[in-house]
């Protein structure tokens, strides 16, 4: 890509921008929250790229073929398109380190809290890792943020307030930002951004 290095938001999938409800090993369950759309919009205004990085390990115990995956990723793209708004990319990992059988049984560098999605995503879209936010419910995200010197936001949604009460005391570094939900998350990180005066 042409040009200086772009900041992005990279969002979790499964209760960040979709319903949490354990494996989607079928299109019928894949939820999008009302608010996706509205967040994801005001990223593409912004000028941040929205790129969403998601763990499918689902796909290396069998529960669904990667096809599903790639299924669910075309109706999440139709359904922001409707509302006007885009992702700027989709990157996922259908490994497990311990399950299923190769090639989806394997260790690889690509399944969060691993940095290979962030890395390959910031190669292909010209992406300062640096001076971009990861947005996601789990603890993981948070630390797939740190380790590429991003900043992290954790959601209530999906397993965010479960994490929040019963386990941020145990983790070593908290969130750098709490938010209710997706739209207040990209709203918070928009603010923080003009308080710096960064494009």
């Amino acid at each position: 890509m042409n040009g200086r290095p772009r900041r992005a938001v990279f969002i979790d999938r499964d209760g960040t921008v979709s319903r949490e409800v354990g494996y989607v090993n079928h299109l019928s369950r894949f939820r999008l929250y009302p608010y996706a759309v509205d967040a994801v919009r005001l990223l593409n205004r912004s000028g941040l790229l929205a790129v969403l990085v998601t763990n499918q390990a689902g796909v290396a115990r069998g529960y669904y073929p990667e096809s599903l995956v790639q299924e669910v990723h075309a109706a999440l793209r139709a359904a922001l398109e409707k509302g006007g708004a885009r992702l700027d990319g989709i990157y996922y990992c259908p490994h497990h380190p311990s399950v299923g059988e190769a090639p989806y049984r394997q260790q690889c560098d690509c399944r969060k809290p691993r940095p290979g999605l962030l890395h390959r995503a910031a190669t292909e879209l010209g992406i300062e890792l640096g001076r971009s936010w990861v947005v996601g419910d789990r603890y993981v995200d948070l630390e797939l943020a740190w380790s590429v010197g991003a900043r992290a936001v954790m959601v209530k949604s999906g397993y965010g307030r479960g994490e929040l009460a019963y386990h941020a005391a145990a983790w070593p570094r908290l969130p750098d930002r709490v938010a209710e939900d997706l739209l207040e998350a990209v709203r918070q990180i928009l603010e923080e951004m003009e308080g710096e005066g960064a494009p």
